[in-house]
């Protein structure tokens, strides 16, 4: 395995770095007085459209998605980019088009999409003219695992008919949110991952309802559009709407999440490197009993900690991306839970000695290591919670030895 940077992402790395330098870290301070003074509490501040822009001169834009479709990058490739996002979550990965759902909307369109739907759909979530919706998780049911859903995609002549409840969609409170990808089940009868089904449901439709907004630690994420709960009565949409085939839904999710789950980790490992950095610059700068933190020996063994952490995750994120490249999703498959299970856990605990460096700054809204570990915490739920991946994990080790 070779995980040197090659010269495609060595130039990639360098464009974005001084992209981070000279436009995103001093465009903080404006991202956070706009968000406090916009009218809509779940749209994007301006500031992320003129990043935009300035984005796409660098040629920093769709960098996640391999193939013709994005900038062509592999995952080995976009791995170290993704890090460099993380360190200003809320600004750079939406700033560059790189932000969820919207990054596996459209993987899911670029891969399963017909070219109708991709025409439709997939263009303008390209080109960042409109944002879009995954709708899976349900309040009635363990969503952790997703043969539960019980919404119904029933089809009757040429129409589907939806009726089911889904709450935390990520990005539905934002205005410019315009299509849901909704999963649910077509057939109950049918083997138990093939009852699922995903269609494709335009935000206008009649009968959907977006009910209220989620909040994460208390609060309203508005970065990512919000997490709504979301409500479909009798919603009908054309049967051209299904993505792949009836009985498919599921194995699409699955192709979705593999992915996603790397992007996340990537980014959260940039939020550990802004923490620490963030740590050592406080335990430098602050003094207590007539010496700096930095003398003390606690903080010194969480520095080093943070450090050693770090690197380990770092590994075996960028082996996770090498075989997701080399072999495929499904034979990364043990690696994708690994890194779900270790880096969300591990870049929890560094902010949490962050916070804990900082005092009473590290949990006020004066740094960004309170959100950040509100937004890690909810990682492991996301994607699948922590002892859901370790179960299975666990079976496919034990499968060695059956």
């Amino acid at each position: 395995m070779d995980f040197a940077l090659d010269q495609t992402t060595i130039d990639y790395r360098d464009r974005l770095l001084a992209f981070m330098d000279e436009c995103v870290y001093p465009a903080e301070p404006v991202h956070a007085e706009q968000s406090r003074n916009r009218e809509n509490p779940w749209s994007f501040p301006p500031i992320i459209a003129e990043l935009g822009v300035e984005a796409r001169k660098r040629g920093l834009w769709n960098l996640f998605l391999p193939g013709s479709h994005g900038a062509g990058l592999t995952n080995l490739q976009y791995a170290p980019l993704a890090e460099i996002t993380g360190r200003s979550p809320a600004i750079a990965p939406a700033a560059l088009n790189c932000s969820a759902p919207d990054t596996g909307n459209m993987e899911v369109l670029a891969e399963f999409g017909t070219e109708a739907q991709r025409k439709e759909w997939l263009e303008p979530l390209l080109d960042g003219r409109i944002r879009s919706a995954f709708a899976m998780t349900e309040p009635a049911v363990a969503s952790s695992d997703a043969t539960n859903v019980e919404t119904r995609i029933e089809r009757q002549g040429h129409e589907y008919v939806i009726n089911g409840r889904k709450w935390f969609i990520t990005g539905a409170l934002n205005p410019t949110c315009k299509i849901f990808i909704v999963m649910g089940k077509t057939d109950p009868s049918a083997p138990r991952r093939r009852q699922q089904s995903q269609v494709l449901v335009p935000r206008d439709t009649p009968g959907l309802t977006v009910t209220r907004g989620m909040s994460v630690f208390g609060y309203p994420d508005g970065d990512h559009g919000g997490h709504a709960e979301v409500l479909f009565e009798d919603v009908r949409v054309p049967v051209d709407n299904l993505i792949g085939e009836e009985g498919g839904g599921f194995a699409i999710s699955q192709a979705r999440l593999g992915p996603g789950r790397i992007h996340h980790c990537m980014r959260a490992i940039g939020m550990a490197e802004r923490a620490l950095e963030l740590t050592c610059k406080r335990a430098l700068a602050r003094s207590t009993f007539g010496r700096p933190l930095a003398d003390q020996g606690v903080i010194q063994e969480w520095i080093a900690e943070a450090r050693v952490r770090i690197e380990q995750a770092r590994l075996l994120v960028l082996k996770t991306a090498w075989l997701m490249d080399t072999v495929g999703n499904q034979g990364a498959h043990t690696e994708i839970q690994a890194i779900k299970i270790s880096v969300p856990s591990t870049v929890e605990w560094i902010l949490d000695k962050a916070i804990q460096t900082h005092g009473a700054a590290g949990v006020s809204q004066d740094t960004p290591l309170a959100k950040l570990w509100a937004g890690i915490r909810g990682l492991r739920l996301a994607d699948g919670p922590d002892e859901v991946h370790r179960r299975s994990l666990a079976r496919r080790e034990l499968a060695k030895y059956r």
